[in-house]
């Protein structure tokens, strides 16, 4: 019970921590733009499944359809986290750095976005099936894959990667900031370090009790990454992974873990560690709308390839068949950095 308490009044003071710090973000392009909240009947988790939705300015006189993005929120969250967001969106479109789009954040609780290996809450399915096709019938979203991503902060990061990974068939990007995440390819390697803020009950509501490995190991960003690689590279899921290296929840240490994973296995994506940014503070917002400007770049509005150094790079090219080095091989894992 103890242990419960500690829990559950660190979360409140974060939580309003980050209200505070993103209350404070500009709103240039607030005139316009509309916020809105929802509900939805649903078998698959406990209901009704709550949702706000954040529509851009001119949405309603424009008859345009806007490309979607979930933004899903972090632990003991909910769907009000949209609202509390609201302004960094608005920045965002204001500056340039995200195009006018419809942002919708589910109420997921404090589920992990994972469906129960008891069948009880199955929040994965829900998000990927049923709101998803709610508010595409709702609102003047795109179908596209090209036009559909998903980013999301803390255990919303972790949604995020696994979303991604588990349907690179329907996101054409992700961005996940500070992923609640354990650098482990098992549950009985994860310690207690990176996991002090997750009870055992904790773990056995979501994964079985005692936690069954091989479910957990189907719902590990990590595991689903190797499992389900050549799927992730062929669909061109475009990924950025952030996080801050003093985070108070070690979550560098997971996110550093899945960039190596990553690495060895092949799979492009964009990764910073954020030099002195904690898990919440003033970093944040600007850390999310960088999130913001790599899906526009690299999935909403592409940039051509850089042919820049064309010239040149054949030259490259050329020095390399001459010393037999061959691009075409997978690159190899990177050395121990120890004795």
């Amino acid at each position: 019970m103890a242990w419960r308490e500690a829990s559950q009044t660190l979360i409140v003071l974060l939580l309003c921590t980050f209200s505070l710090v993103t209350a404070g973000t500009p709103t240039a392009a607030a005139e316009g733009s509309r916020l809105e909240s929802g509900e939805l009947t649903t078998g698959l988790v406990p209901g009704p499944a709550k949702y706000s939705v954040l529509l851009p300015p001119g949405y309603d006189s424009s008859g345009a359809v806007y490309p979607l993005l979930l933004l899903l929120h972090g632990g003991d969250g909910d769907n009000s986290f949209l609202k509390t967001m609201r302004p960094t969106i608005e920045a965002a479109w204001a500056a340039g750095d995200l195009p006018a789009l419809v942002v919708v954040t589910p109420d997921a609780q404090r589920s992990l976005y994972v469906d129960y290996k008891d069948g009880s809450q199955k929040w994965e399915t829900f998000i990927v099936t049923e709101l998803l096709s709610h508010i595409r019938k709702t609102y003047r979203v795109s179908p596209e894959r090209s036009k559909t991503i998903v980013s999301g902060i803390s255990m919303g990061g972790l949604g995020s990667l696994r979303l991604g990974f588990d349907h690179p068939e329907i996101f054409g990007g992700l961005a996940s900031l500070e992923a609640g995440i354990e650098p482990a390819l098992s549950f009985d390697a994860i310690k207690v370090r990176n996991a002090f803020q997750r009870s055992p009950s904790f773990f056995a509501e979501r994964f079985g009790n005692p936690p069954d490995n091989a479910y957990w190991q189907k719902s590990n960003p990590a595991n689903i990454a190797i499992a389900r690689r050549d799927s992730i590279v062929e669909s061109g899921l475009q990924i950025y992974i952030e996080v801050g290296d003093a985070d108070m929840f070690h979550l560098d240490e997971g996110n550093e873990f899945l960039h190596r994973v990553l690495w060895d296995h092949g799979i492009a994506h964009e990764y910073r560690l954020v030099q002195g940014a904690d898990h919440l503070g003033r970093t944040l917002p600007g850390r999310l709308r960088d999130g913001f400007r790599f899906l526009t770049v690299h999935v909403l509005n592409p940039v051509p390839p850089d042919n820049s150094y064309a010239v040149g790079a054949t030259l490259v090219k050329g020095l390399k068949a001459m010393r037999g080095v061959d691009d075409s091989q997978p690159r190899p894992p990177l050395p121990p950095t120890g004795p």
